[in-house]
């Protein structure tokens, strides 16, 4: 796994606001190169039993979490003691990826990203239960990417998320390097899409239950 660089500190380079895919998102403030680590996702590290039972983080919105796996024994709650990374949004065509050091995870750039385009990546989430209609139902995807797989859940097999050198597909690439065909159909898939009445921030819980046991593929795991 390369070791990317540390960003240049000066200057406000990402701010947290309202989102076009749902919730809040966080977003560049300024213009951001491929390889720089942008955020780490931090919070507090508990095990997956401390997890179940903390769920809901709050009863009003019991489906809405802000964990992330980082071993089988180790969870990041990042509703307590997190930062702007827990708001960074789910893409299938992302713009940033997850790289694992010595159990921390670090948000960093897989292309140049201009001042203004939202941040993001692939949660890869998956679940040990048949995947369903019903539960890819659950945890629906709205990144409105060409290539959005309609869940956030990835497949079990074969899958792994976009990681540097990879060949970006025109839908992941910035709006300049986007040929006309392309952004006119992403227009037109947008103004197709109903927005949800209320926004989600995270992968979604059933109601009735404690969380699942599930894994969030970082970069250093992707082969695993």
């Amino acid at each position: 796994m390369p070791r990317t660089a540390l960003a240049p500190s000066g200057g406000r380079r990402i701010q947290t606001r309202r989102s076009g895919v749902h919730g809040k998102g966080v977003f560049a403030a300024q213009d951001l190169a491929e390889g720089e680590v942008l955020v780490e996702y931090v919070g507090e590290i508990v095990s997956w039993q401390e997890a179940q039972d903390r769920h809901p983080h709050d009863p009003s919105q019991p489906n809405h979490t802000f964990y992330f796996h980082v071993d089988e024994d180790r969870v990041i709650d990042a509703n307590y003691g997190g930062n702007s990374s827990r708001w960074i949004n789910h893409s299938c065509a992302p713009n940033c990826y997850t790289d694992e050091r010595d159990g921390r995870i670090f948000i960093v750039a897989l292309r140049n990203i201009a001042a203004g385009e939202e941040l993001s990546y692939d949660y890869g989430l998956i679940i040990d239960e048949p995947y369903t209609r019903k539960l890819k139902a659950e945890y629906p995807c709205w990144c409105g990417a060409a290539t959005c797989r309609g869940t956030l859940l990835a497949p079990k097999r074969g899958w792994r998320p976009p990681m540097p050198g990879d060949a970006l597909p025109a839908s992941a690439k910035p709006a300049s390097e986007q040929s006309e065909k392309t952004k006119r159909a992403k227009k037109q898939q947008v103004k197709a899409e109903k927005p949800l009445e209320k926004p989600l921030e995270k992968p979604l819980e059933k109601a009735s239950q404690k969380p699942r046991k599930k894994s969030r593929k970082s970069s250093t795991k992707a082969g695993a």
